[in-house]
């Protein structure tokens, strides 16, 4: 959304505003405000004590910072544009993803109505309009920024929706601005076939690159390891090659997504524990069903003096999520005993061994996890710091393939052979 707003006439242009006009007038004599239309007003607001009206070579007039000799747009219209209004309220509904059906509500038009009386009501379709024309502006605006760079990194992540059954795919593209400012944008997100096959993912990518005109551009791509992506990558490193737009002959072209690997194989391992995950998982989802158990939970809580947080479910495609589960369920070990005293269907709760067992596993995740968080990240460069997290990772494999306890042991190894294979 654009950097600055002014409620009374709906100005999104960025440059900051300064209002000439600030002063009350509620009991100024209505002829005299009349006639202030037809002259300049008093400049009576605060903010002039710290600004001075300068003229700019084009005669614009601008108010300049006695400080720091910034200079900010005079704003002299004080009418209400319902356009402009209806602009911004698209870009709010988009910025904060609301549907466009919150633009109907009564409580929303009240409070816009109050404010602002010249505030006429919007149906959502008219509301779905103005969003897609500010889609298309800013479309614009990325497709003349494109222009201007030389060499675009993509990610390519491909996923199924749990509940419609339907494979995704979403594009995003990594590059340099003119201040040499790490960028990331997304420029694709289309339904593909669910055979997910190589030709299909390489189409639906270069029909993208194609329409952004950025298929000359393209740096590397960074993809996840599923054979696909290989039959994928193989094509469209084919193509980019026969233009010679490829860095070193190609070579740096395909990034093997290092957070996915990593993914592997704690998945990997934590498919041999996973009976004791499940009776955390349950335990969880037994407390947090029934809004009596969450009561009778919170007040053991307080007996034993423990900081009150909120119990987490996993995601079980989400091992991150699993680890959150864990190290959070662990801070109430002492009293998931004493709800089973009070509860006689709580007939999964994880024994003093079990939570033993909790306490090494998280000491092991909470390095992958700090790695993968590093390496995840997207306002800044990951490629100078993945090999570092890797080889924390490896320390801690190789220091706990003989570990005492043999559920650890078990875990450990079958990390270790994933680590091995990649």
């Amino acid at each position: 959304m654009n950097e600055t707003l002014d409620a009374t006439n709906g100005n999104t242009d960025k440059t900051p505003v300064i209002d000439a006009n600030d002063r009350e007038c509620d009991n100024a004599d209505p002829e005299e405000c009349e006639e202030s239309n037809d002259k300049k007003r008093q400049k009576t607001s605060a903010v002039w004590l710290e600004f001075k009206e300068v003229t700019l070579s084009d005669g614009f007039k601008k108010g300049e910072c006695v400080h720091c000799k910034k200079k900010l747009a005079i704003n002299t219209n004080g009418k209400f544009d319902m356009v402009k209004m209806r602009e911004a309220a698209a870009h709010w509904i988009l910025m904060h993803e609301h549907p466009f059906s919150i633009i109907e509500e009564e409580g929303f038009n009240m409070m816009q109505k109050r404010g602002m009386p010249e505030w006429e009501k919007v149906s959502r379709n008219t509301i779905k309009k103005d969003c897609m024309q500010v889609y298309e502006v800013e479309k614009k605006k990325l497709k003349a920024l494109l222009k201007t760079v030389s060499k675009i990194s993509l990610t390519t992540y491909l996923w199924k929706s749990s509940n419609q059954k339907i494979e995704y795919m979403v594009l995003t593209a990594h590059f340099l601005d003119s201040n040499w400012r790490l960028q990331k944008r997304v420029i694709s997100f289309v339904h593909i076939p669910s055979s997910r096959r190589g030709v299909e993912i390489t189409d639906c990518i270069f029909k993208c690159l194609k329409e952004w005109g950025i298929e000359n551009k393209v740096f590397t791509l960074s993809v996840d390891n599923a054979s696909s992506n290989d039959v994928a990558i193989r094509i469209l490193k084919d193509t980019f090659s026969r233009n010679r737009m490829l860095f070193c002959g190609g070579k740096l072209f395909h990034v093997r997504c290092c957070a996915y690997i990593l993914n592997f194989m704690v998945q990997d391992g934590l498919s041999e524990i996973k009976n004791m995950i499940g009776d955390v998982h349950e335990s969880v989802n037994f407390i947090n069903q029934n809004e009596a158990r969450l009561n009778s939970f919170s007040d053991i809580i307080q007996q034993l003096q423990l900081p009150d947080k909120k119990l987490i479910l996993d995601c079980k495609t989400r091992w991150n999520s699993t680890f959150e589960m864990l190290s959070i369920a662990i801070k109430f070990k002492e009293v998931f005993p004493r709800l089973k005293e009070r509860e006689s269907h709580y007939e999964c709760c994880p024994s003093h061994e079990d939570w033993e067992n909790v306490e090494k596993v998280c000491e092991i995740l909470e390095v992958f996890n700090s790695a993968t968080k590093i390496i995840s990240g997207s306002d800044y460069p990951t490629s100078n710091l993945f090999l570092n997290e890797v080889y924390r990772v490896k320390v801690l494999l190789d220091k706990r393939m003989n570990d005492e306890n043999e559920f650890v042991q078990a875990m450990v190894r079958k990390m270790k052979s994933k680590f091995d294979k990649y």
